[in-house]
């Protein structure tokens, strides 16, 4: 299986995954130009992608949902009530193909199996996921809201996880942003720190072969304090990649 992050956070989220001759993207929350050429850039072809999923409505994983379908051919995998909010905040425009899935359910693209794993983020019906193929288990798990009951045994079966460590605890307590915002990102409906990321890999990523953090904060985090509180807490025997921002990250493998 090939993974790469064609960018993760707040400004955007696209994910590509390659398995068992399958190949499917996940969000589009980045412009269609970008995606195509981060994956040209890594040996990919955006038009041979086999299925576009949506995790969930917020515009930074949707936004370009019609316009990925447009331009790509793309079938697109998403939940009824995650379409229906999604088409009121973003204005998808007219689309093509719509498969649905269930929350909490299983589907197929070709050999691959897609795992849904229900989230408790501030969304209409939003989703994690767990790519299924060739005998091993990857997750794609942002979006969170918290350390919610079963998301360690989920990990636990992971043998490579991409996973939000979105803020630093200190600088979002002492930075700029308003109360409100505070509260819903340390929320039960918001984020997981970089703590929170670290201490779930600590104790439940024993099969993992790398760990991949993203969905970092532009302004409580930073690449290089998340990367290091993952590292102090986890150790250094785990591979640690980084899904950045503004670029896509290397071609990681399992």
């Amino acid at each position: 299986m090939r993974i790469i992050s064609l960018q993760s956070g707040s400004n955007g989220n696209c994910v590509y995954v390659e398995a068992a001759g399958v190949k499917l993207l996940f969000d589009a929350g980045i412009s269609g130009k970008a995606a195509q050429q981060r994956l040209a850039d890594a040996g990919g072809d955006i038009r041979k992608v086999d299925a576009l999923i949506i995790s969930h409505d917020h515009r930074d994983h949707v936004a370009s949902a019609g316009i990925f379908q447009r331009k790509f051919g793309h079938t697109l995998h998403i939940t009824q009530q995650t379409l229906t909010a999604a088409t009121c905040r973003c204005g998808l425009g007219k689309l093509g193909e719509i498969r649905h899935f269930e929350s909490g359910g299983t589907f197929e693209v070709g050999d691959a199996l897609i795992h849904a794993i229900p989230t408790p983020h501030d969304a209409a019906d939003g989703c994690g996921f767990v790519v299924e193929a060739e005998g091993k288990r990857v997750g794609i798990l942002t979006d969170l809201g918290h350390v919610f009951s079963g998301l360690a045994d989920v990990i636990e079966t992971l043998d490579a996880l991409l996973l939000e460590s979105n803020y630093d605890p200190d600088m979002l307590r002492t930075g700029f942003y308003p109360a409100f915002l505070k509260a819903r990102i340390a929320g039960p409906h918001g984020h997981i720190s970089n703590n929170e990321a670290a201490t779930l890999v600590k104790k439940h990523g024993r099969r993992l072969n790398w760990l991949c953090i993203g969905h970092l904060s532009d302004e409580n985090n930073t690449p290089q304090l998340a990367l290091e509180t993952n590292r102090k807490i986890i150790g250094n025997a785990l591979p640690i990649f980084l899904a950045g921002r503004h670029a896509a990250s290397e071609t990681m493998e399992v």
